[in-house]
C-alpha cells in the first residue's frame, strides 16, 4: 500500500510538470537550444580578426617595421579615409583556423587606450632596431598573439637577438584592470535579475502577492521596496569586490567617483526595469528561470566581461555595444582605467535610465497580482 501511494505521488508530480507547455519548453527545449547555439559558436573555428597597435616615433615610418616581416606573409594597405598605411597579416590554415592580424601605426597614448578598452591585446614598438612586444604576461589572448606573430616575423631564430618582450604592469593596461570592472557590472545584472525577478515570480507562485495586494499598501510601493533593497545590496557587494581588488591587485578608481555612483545606479535601474517586466506575468518558477537565463546568459558571453567583444566579427559589434551590460561594463572601465567623468559616459547613463524607466512602467502596468 505504501509503495503504491508513493508511486502515485511521484506520477502526480510528473503529470503536473508536463501539463505545463511553458515549463516543458524552458526546462527541456531551451537548454538544448542553448547547447546548440553555444556549441556552434565555440566548437567551430571561424576566421578571426585581431588588431595590433604599432607605435612609431617621429623618426620612424612603416618601412622601419617592414624589415621584420617576410614579404610573403603580409599585405600593406592604405586606409581610404585617413590615408594611413597598415599591415594585414594572416596566420594559420583551414584546419587550425585563420587569424587575420591588422597592425595599425598609432602613437603611444593611442596604443595604451586600445589596450585599456580591449581593442588590442598587445602593441609593438621599435627601439634601437629591437622589436618590442608590450603586453600583460597574464593575458592568455596576448600571449597567443605574441607566439603567432613572432612565428610569422622573419627568422625568429635570428630575430631572437632583435626582439624583446616588455611586460605591461601599468595600471589600466593589465588584464585584471579589464576584468574587475566587468565583474562589478556583471554582478549588478545577476544580483538584480535573480534578486528581483525570481523573487517576485516565486512570491506569485506561493500566492504571497495576492495577500500583499489585499492590504492598503500601494502596489508600486511593494515593487519599489525590492528595487531599493537591491540598490543597497548591490553597493555593498561592489564595495566588497572593489576592496578586495584594491588591496590584492592595487586597483583604483582613476576617474570620477560621482560618475561611478551615478552610472552604477543607472545600471541597477536598467536591470530592475527588465526584471520587473519579466516577472510581470510569469506564474511558474521554471518559466522564470528560463526567461532570466535567456537575458543574462547571452550578455555574460557577449558583453566583454572576461574577454574583449572586439574579438567577434565587426558586423555584430554594434549590436553587442547596444546591450545594457556592455554599456555598463564599458562605462565602469572608462571610469576605472581612463579617468573618465560624467561628460565621457553621459550617453550610457541616459540610455540605461531610459531603458529602466520604460521597462519598469510597462512591467508595472501589466503586473499580475493574482
Amino acid at each position: 500500500m505504501f509503495k503504491n501511494s508513493f508511486i502515485q505521488l511521484i506520477l502526480v508530480q510528473i503529470r503536473d510538470f508536463y501539463r505545463e507547455p511553458a515549463a516543458l519548453f524552458w526546462s527541456l527545449l531551451f537548454p538544448v537550444l542553448m547547447a546548440w547555439g553555444l556549441g556552434i559558436a565555440f566548437s567551430k573555428k571561424p576566421e578571426q580578426t585581431k588588431t595590433i597597435a604599432l607605435v612609431l616615433n617621429e623618426h620612424q615610418n612603416t618601412n622601419s617595421f617592414e624589415r621584420y616581416i617576410t614579404k610573403s606573409t603580409f599585405i600593406k594597405k592604405t586606409d581610404s579615409i585617413s590615408g594611413t598605411s597598415f599591415f594585414y597579416i594572416d596566420y594559420g590554415n583551414e584546419k587550425l583556423g585563420i587569424t587575420h592580424y591588422i597592425i595599425k601605426p598609432v602613437n603611444n597614448q593611442q596604443a595604451e587606450l586600445m589596450i585599456k578598452r580591449g581593442n588590442a591585446a598587445l602593441f609593438l614598438s621599435i627601439n634601437d632596431s629591437t622589436l618590442e612586444y608590450h603586453f600583460d604576461r597574464y593575458n592568455s589572448d596576448a600571449q597567443l598573439s605574441y607566439l603567432q606573430l613572432s612565428s610569422l616575423f622573419k627568422g625568429e631564430v635570428q630575430l631572437s637577438q632583435q626582439s624583446e618582450v616588455m611586460p605591461m604592469i601599468e595600471k589600466g593596461t593589465r588584464y585584471v584592470d579589464f576584468l574587475i570592472p566587468g565583474l562589478i557590472a556583471m554582478n549588478v545584472m545577476m544580483s538584480v535579475m535573480w534578486g528581483i525577478s525570481y523573487t517576485l515570480i516565486e512570491n506569485r507562485t506561493k500566492k504571497l502577492l495576492r495577500r500583499m495586494v489585499a492590504t492598503p499598501m500601494p502596489k508600486w510601493e511593494y515593487i519599489a521596496s525590492h528595487i531599493v533593497a537591491r540598490i543597497i545590496l548591490c553597493f555593498i557587494e561592489a564595495i566588497i569586490i572593489f576592496s578586495f581588488s584594491y588591496y590584492y591587485f592595487n586597483i583604483t578608481i582613476e576617474g570620477s567617483i560621482l560618475a561611478f555612483i551615478i552610472l552604477f545606479l543607472s545600471g541597477i535601474i536598467a536591470f530592475s526595469g527588465i526584471a520587473v517586466l519579466i516577472a510581470s506575468r510569469t506564474a511558474k518558477t521554471q518559466v522564470g528561470n528560463g526567461l532570466i537565463n535567456l537575458i543574462v546568459m547571452p550578455m555574460m558571453l557577449l558583453s566583454g566581461i572576461y574577454f574583449s567583444y572586439h574579438n567577434f566579427p565587426d558586423k555584430v559589434i554594434p549590436l553587442i555595444q547596444a546591450l545594457p551590460l556592455t554599456m555598463l561594463a564599458d562605462g565602469v572601465r572608462a571610469i576605472f582605467n581612463e579617468s573618465a567623468g560624467i561628460i565621457q559616459i553621459w550617453k550610457y547613463i541616459l540610455i540605461l535610465n531610459a531603458l529602466g524607466l520604460i521597462t519598469f512602467t510597462i512591467g508595472l502596468k501589466t503586473f499580475k497580482w493574482y
